[in-house]
């Protein structure tokens, strides 16, 4: 039998949570490392009990911590991010330029085919690369390059929180951040353009339709087609159908098209959630009702999802990073709240349970479906 463990970070640990395949029951273990942030926890594609993890403090900085057991025993590993060369400056909030400077790492993804092997998104904004299981740490230069000195940062900082691999083609992958856009590259990160053509910002950039500049908060890829991704931007859902060349709305019947988390079912690539926030002010659920949406036509047509979720006086949010799907027949949706709950769904989102309540606020959530 299968079996599922959930990786979530949260402002004062790590916790790991874990459960047969009906999902019904879990163990909790943690706080790992107590009242450190932690940005992001993910496992290891390649050896499922291979997990790295972001710790963070405001006092003791940046810590990139390793386990080998699936979270029993972790190890800390080397915690340098230079930057390539002279990171010279960036556009800051008034429009100045800004000195390039390392704060924390906001994303952890393992290769998907090399379990040493991890990239890692930072702020200020940029991407670096172990293959040494995070002995040492390398920037990969070519991105800043996409006219890095033109990237602001957004509410929360200038970082990169997203990295999308492409399973079929190693050297193929997409990167966000807050708030400069999107970008690809097709030579493992030697070299990146910007991917944001029929992206609109109309209150953010003096030219709303400027390649760079926009504040796009999450990205997920189709299961079975990687040209085709989906975007929850800072308003708007976005598809494209041919690898961020071109794209185009599809918010739809949404109550509203702003939020941070977008997911893919992992077994029916048309089908995808978000979870509507009110608006970039007020970072809570319309009318204090928490509805995941989901769309089973890849945009446009949503529905509320709401069986077991608060639907009166809840005011939480959900993080970009606090969204994930796991690879069982019946696909396991879940999330994580500010409010401290993270939220599962065995049946693809129609029924939905908080499998653990009261831990700090959630920063991130991954799944492992362990054989």
């Amino acid at each position: 039998m299968s079996s599922v463990r959930v990786l979530v970070g949260t402002r004062k640990g790590a916790f790991i949570l874990t459960s047969d395949e009906s999902r019904a029951s879990w163990d909790v273990s943690g706080p790992h490392f107590a009242g450190w942030e932690i940005y992001h926890i993910k496992g290891s594609p390649v050896d499922p009990n291979r997990l790295y993890a972001s710790q963070s403090s405001g006092w003791f900085g940046q810590v990139i911590q390793r386990s080998d057991d699936g979270g029993a025993t972790w190890e800390t590993v080397n915690n340098e991010f230079a930057y390539d060369g002279v990171p010279g400056t960036h556009q800051w909030y008034d429009g100045t330029q800004h000195p390039w400077e390392f704060k924390r790492v906001w994303h952890l993804e393992p290769s998907l085919s090399d379990r040493d092997t991890v990239n890692a998104g930072v702020e200020d904004a940029a991407l670096f690369r172990s293959s040494d299981g995070g002995a040492s740490w390398q920037e990969l230069p070519g991105l800043r390059e996409a006219k890095g000195s033109l990237w602001s940062p957004g509410a929360g900082g200038m970082c990169l929180h997203t990295i999308v691999q492409d399973p079929n083609n190693a050297d193929k992958m997409f990167v966000a951040i807050s708030a400069a856009g999107a970008f690809r590259t097709d030579d493992g990160g030697t070299s990146w353009r910007p991917v944001t053509k029929g992206l609109k910002s109309n209150y953010e950039l003096p030219d709303p339709a400027a390649d760079v500049g926009h504040c796009v908060h999450s990205i997920a890829m189709h299961p079975s087609n990687s040209d085709v991704l989906f975007m929850q931007k800072h308003w708007d859902v976005m598809r494209t159908d041919n690898g961020g060349d071109e794209w185009y709305e599809v918010s739809g019947n949404l109550p509203t098209d702003f939020g941070f988390p977008i997911a893919v079912h992992a077994h029916e690539p048309e089908t995808i959630y978000v979870v509507p926030i009110k608006s970039d002010s007020e970072h809570f659920p319309p009318d204090g009702k928490l509805r995941v949406y989901r769309s089973r036509s890849g945009g446009n047509e949503w529905e509320a999802l709401t069986n077991g979720l608060p639907q009166s006086d809840c005011y939480v949010n959900i993080l970009r990073d606090a969204m994930a799907v796991d690879q069982l027949e019946s696909c396991g949706i879940y999330f994580g709240t500010t409010g401290g709950q993270v939220y599962a769904s065995p049946d693809s989102g129609d029924t939905w349970s908080a499998i653990v309540r009261d831990l700090p606020p959630v920063l991130s959530v991954e799944v492992q479906t362990l054989p």
